[in-house]
């Protein structure tokens, strides 16, 4: 059965077209990953499907019945007073308004005589049981249950005013009320940023086996290949649909690309040897003269024949960084050792008797739930370094140079754009500094951006070109891959796996460790534990202990 029918469809940004003739359709029970780069159109798409917005041509036909249920990337502002158990049970209210009938046609029982109406009112109960138990009504306190439990809604957040919690904490809420209501069509925009790994696992767990049809957009790569089983690519202004997840995707788009491109590079090749027949036929023609009709007569007919030609698009290359990161000199063997070290916050004890060896070379995931003092341990060593002191538990190697990328990127000046930034750090003329620039992707205007004003993804790169520069060779990372796109991703990825330093990285990104990482140090009872391998690898370790 089809539950979403798009046909013809495009829609403008302003001057900007972001897609046209749009062509796709959502069978029953589908869970589709809707993936592209920032700025693409995947959220206005979402929210066309939810009504929110409309198409300015084409048209849309949604299953008769269908119930929607969306998450957009910022939840929706409610009542100063609301509080969160009333979010969360408002996906009960139709339930509810079943129980207050039933409820009331029990007291008519009760003062009831007349046979007649007496089985006209059973009659009437029967029917609002039987929905009221298709609807999930005798399940639903376990569900709410189940639910709370899985996204960590403890019993004193639920008093709590919903506007007075964090972002994040809105979202999580936002994400529970709408897997209470169980809607036939779930509509997910960025639904797992504020995810811990337990809470993604359990999440990821629940919507495998969701009874309806899911569409998700999600930087998160790991968690489409678990979730997704059909993905659909927007890309310039069009629709491509690969039925199999993130990684399938990946093989399949790689082998089509190569494909067109190869049909391209022929085309190319077969036009540029017609534009040559027509040009030394016309040269033929007017060597003969007055007798060279016939060569003119056939440059015309094969120019006629390259005319009616439809050209093919060159397809888009997947683009690269040059991220190529030199170090100064290598290291000592030992980069970072860590002896018997007690670390907390306030009153709260994050590690005690903490030990870890990084030796060069290596690249180190550093993981734990939120809260276990990941980012604090980070900054202990960066404030180790800038130190250079001795007498910490913490100790760094001999000729060990720093270099490190922050969860939150801030530059010096954020009202200097970017040229102005880059120009403070890198010798050379204009020139030159455009066409580093270019290499990280600032074409242009870009250039001229303010630094304060960038987008996630934009001051990473600008960031890493700092890095490039230090040619450190103990690379710290803290939740890099939070605020960039997976093309960014993607490249950042590809440079790092090259790195010939040290890596130590504390991420949430299982996709991105899996690429990266070659052991794992997960802070488990305020203890460092390490755990060779990948996430995949660490998994498995875990799930043995």
């Amino acid at each position: 059965m089809i539950e979403v029918n798009i046909n013809k469809a495009s829609k403008h940004f302003g001057t900007r077209e972001l897609f046209k003739e749009l062509d796709f359709e959502i069978k029953t029970n589908e869970h589709v990953a809707l993936i592209g780069s920032n700025g693409s159109g995947k959220s206005t798409l979402l929210k066309i499907i939810a009504g929110l917005e409309t198409l300015d041509e084409g048209e849309m036909a949604l299953r008769k019945g269908l119930t929607i249920g969306y998450l957009p990337q910022i939840p929706p502002q409610v009542d100063q007073e609301v509080l969160v158990r009333e979010i969360l049970m408002s996906a009960f209210l139709p339930l509810k308004k079943i129980e207050e009938k039933m409820n009331h046609i029990t007291n008519l029982l009760a003062s009831e005589t007349d046979s007649k109406r007496l089985e006209k009112l059973c009659n009437q109960y029967c029917d609002l049981e039987q929905s009221y138990r298709e609807a999930g009504g005798y399940e639903k306190e376990t569900l709410f249950s189940k639910v709370c439990a899985g996204f960590k809604i403890k019993e004193e957040m639920l008093d709590r005013k919903f506007q007075m919690l964090s972002g994040g904490e809105k979202t999580i809420v936002y994400l529970a009320s709408l897997i209470l209501k169980k809607p036939s069509l779930l509509l997910l925009d960025e639904a797992t940023n504020h995810l811990d790994m337990e809470t993604l696992e359990w999440f990821e767990n629940y919507l495998k086996n969701y009874d309806g049809t899911i569409i998700i957009i999600s930087h998160d790569r790991y968690f489409l290949d678990q979730v997704a089983t059909k993905t659909m690519l927007l890309s310039g202004g069009k629709i491509d649909v690969f039925f199999g997840n993130y990684s399938y995707f990946q093989q399949e788009n790689e082998k089509r690309v190569m494909i067109e491109f190869e049909k391209y590079k022929d085309q190319q090749k077969m036009i540029e040897a017609m534009k040559n027949k027509i040009k030394k036929l016309q040269e033929f023609g007017k060597l003969a003269a007055p007798y060279g009709e016939s060569f003119f007569k056939r440059a015309a007919s094969i120019q006629k024949r390259l005319d009616r030609i439809e050209v093919l698009a060159k397809p888009e290359e997947k683009k690269e960084l040059p991220l190529q990161f030199t170090v100064a000199h290598c290291s000592g063997k030992e980069v970072l050792k860590i002896e018997g070290l007690y670390l907390s916050i306030g009153d709260k004890t994050l590690l005690k008797k903490a030990n870890l060896l990084i030796r060069y070379g290596e690249h180190v995931a550093l993981i734990g739930k939120n809260g276990t003092g990941k980012s604090t341990l980070v900054k202990e060593i960066l404030s180790i370094a800038s130190r250079h002191t001795t007498s910490s538990p913490i100790k760094l190697g001999s000729q060990v140079v720093v270099g490190y990328l922050p969860q939150e990127i801030y530059f010096e000046d954020e009202n200097k754009t970017v040229l102005e930034t880059v120009r403070e750090n890198f010798q050379g003329n204009e020139t030159i500094l455009r066409a580093t620039l270019a290499k990280f992707l600032f074409f242009d205007d870009a250039i001229y951006k303010r630094v304060g004003i960038l987008s996630g993804g934009e001051k990473v790169r600008l960031k890493l070109l700092e890095l490039i520069k230090e040619q450190a060779n103990f690379l710290i990372l803290d939740e890099v891959t939070n605020h960039i796109d997976i093309d960014t991703r993607e490249m950042l990825e590809e440079a790092l796996k090259e790195f010939t330093g040290t890596i130590l990285f504390v991420s949430h990104d299982r996709y991105f460790i899996n690429k990266l990482a070659d052991r794992v140090v997960a802070i488990e009872n305020n203890k460092l534990n390490s755990y060779l391998g990948n996430y995949e690898n660490y998994k498995k370790k875990y799930s043995e202990k």
